[in-house]
């Protein structure tokens, strides 16, 4: 199974992401839980997926990351 994507991100990706990051104010806890699970080297399953970490998610479609959602916000596809 294909490997989430993290790095050499097609650049209109990898600025929304960031825009996304700061318009939902993810704090640095937060940023830090999220590499964790990044380190883990998290399968990419076929189609849309989320991870949960309570007080966010990202989610992506393949092995690429999309957005990030805030507590609350209901994200589709397959959880992780």
């Amino acid at each position: 199974m294909p490997k989430i994507q993290w790095t050499n991100l097609p650049p209109a990706l990898r600025q929304h992401l960031f825009d996304r990051l700061e318009d939902r104010q993810i704090t640095a806890d937060d940023l830090y839980r999220l590499k964790l699970w990044r380190e883990s080297d998290p399968d990419a399953p076929d189609g849309e997926w989320y991870k949960d970490f309570g007080s966010f998610k990202i989610c992506g479609e393949g092995k690429f990351p999309k957005t990030f959602l805030l507590k609350g916000q209901a994200a589709r596809g397959k959880p992780l």
